[in-house]
């Protein structure tokens, strides 16, 4: 006898049932535009649906390779002392942020105006120079409470406003990924973006049932409120549910979406990331976008240019389709490795090394404004981030700003956490040192 079908089948059923809840209620609510709450029990107190606010989904790329992404970005040019890639395609290029010019390279400037209007630039430092601390510096070093991830605390303040299935993030990436998440002391599973459109691509899968999803739970609530409810209840229905032109539309949008979903690289897991977004299913999804990698001998920085160029490529496209499904307002995104690279020209002779004095985490979203906050020095027999104005946001030189190197991933995390949404007395009560930086924010 051959159990195979049924292995396949129970296996598809748990991963329905982990990205969308007991009962399908995540699948269920996108389908019919009621809060899942509602879906689970409806019996329960009618109260409104999360209202998100300034809640953003967040979308972490990082790497335990610590990719040279640092080493090319404004605020790292006009000191000789630098090594920068000689190649034309990373040629010093002037791009503005706001209105105000830098100096980066050249595949920076080839980002969408809009996007780059709203991408600070923080140098900081990750205090680590060990691939195997990917896990510690996600924990902003240890100076997170309890030793939670950053990650992790997002994702858990943020699930209730954004009234995502779970509060959990999902991880992305092929099946060797390294970059492991960890949410309150529990492991996370990896899933693969292959796996997500087998499972959920097909025209006959879950996303293609929408509209009998619909139908079938609008017409359960609504024999329920003929039966117990009140007009306020039936108003509730009538003010939130979907029709079924608008169910057709999600379908076809996230079903169009999945069909560019060919593999798990890179392409497949933002794709696969901005459908869990428009699906509700978690507040916060990683992935690896490579960024040059683990250079120490990437002579003449060839792999550091070709993977500067693929990278930019990929952030580009992200920005594409969080516009085609109007999420560009909705969703966050942070560049955080295990460490810098080194940059001296002393120190680079065949490539980088690793650099703990120096990281520079890129994040973007509707809540930041383009910028660039804090700078490089020397520091040590290689180059540092400077101290930093939590006024002005600049590099202040020989540490004479009120934010020090040790306070400056602490500050990065702080600024970042309250763009996303997360309550500011939140994240001073569960993050220890550092300062917010005002500057890069929206909304300070």
């Amino acid at each position: 006898m051959n159990d195979a079908p049924t292995m396949k089948l129970r296996r598809r059923d748990l991963l329905l049932r982990a990205l969308f809840g007991p009962g399908l209620v995540g699948l269920r609510s996108l389908a019919t535009g009621i809060p899942a709450a509602i879906l689970a029990n409806p019996r329960r107190v009618w109260a409104d649906p999360p209202v998100p606010g300034a809640a953003q989904y967040v979308l972490l790329n990082t790497s335990a390779e610590g990719d040279p992404i640092t080493c090319n970005v404004p605020g790292t040019y006009g000191n000789d002392a630098i090594a920068h890639p000689t190649q034309p395609q990373m040629a010093p290029t002037t791009i503005t942020l706001r209105g105000t010019p830098y100096t980066a390279a050249q595949p920076w400037s080839t980002l969408p105006q809009a996007l780059l209007d709203r991408t600070c630039f923080f140098h900081h430092a990750t205090y680590s120079v060990v691939h195997a601390d990917q896990q510690k510096v996600q924990t902003l070093g240890g100076y997170t409470t309890d030793n939670e991830m950053f990650i992790s605390m997002l994702a858990g303040q943020l699930a209730p406003a954004l009234g995502t299935v779970q509060s959990e993030p999902i991880a992305l990436g092929p099946r060797n990924v390294s970059e492991s998440v960890v949410y309150r002391a529990q492991p996370q599973p990896i899933y693969t973006p292959s796996a997500l459109a087998l499972l959920l691509g097909p025209p006959t899968g879950p996303l293609g049932q929408l509209t009998a999803l619909r139908d079938r739970d609008l017409d359960r609530l609504n024999a329920l409120v003929r039966c117990e409810g009140t007009p306020a209840q039936a108003a509730f229905i009538d003010q939130y549910a979907h029709s079924q032109a608008q169910v057709r539309q999600v379908s076809e949008t996230l079903l169009s979406v999945l069909r560019g979903i060919h593999d798990d690289g890179v392409a497949s897991q933002l794709l696969a990331a901005v459908t869990l977004f428009r699906m509700n299913v978690a507040p916060a999804v990683t992935v690896h976008i490579p960024f040059g990698g683990d250079n120490h001998a990437d002579f003449g920085f060839m792999k550091e240019t070709q993977e500067t160029v693929s990278g930019m490529a990929s952030l580009a496209s992200l920005w594409s389709t969080l516009n085609a499904v109007s999420m560009q307002d909705r969703v966050s995104f942070l560049s955080l490795n295990v460490f810098g690279r080194t940059m001296s020209r002393a120190n680079t002779t065949s490539g980088r090394a690793h650099n703990a004095n120096h990281h520079c985490a890129i994040f973007f979203g509707a809540p930041f404004r383009g910028s660039v906050v804090g700078g490089i020095e020397p520091v040590g027999l290689d180059i540092g981030a400077m101290s930093i104005d939590p006024v002005s946001g600049r590099g202040v030189p020989g540490g004479g700003g009120s934010i020090g190197l040790t306070d400056s991933f602490q500050s990065m995390a702080l600024t970042f956490g309250r763009g996303a949404g997360v309550d500011p007395a939140y994240l001073r009560a569960n993050i220890s040192g550092g300062v917010q930086v005002n500057t890069p924010l929206v909304t300070p």
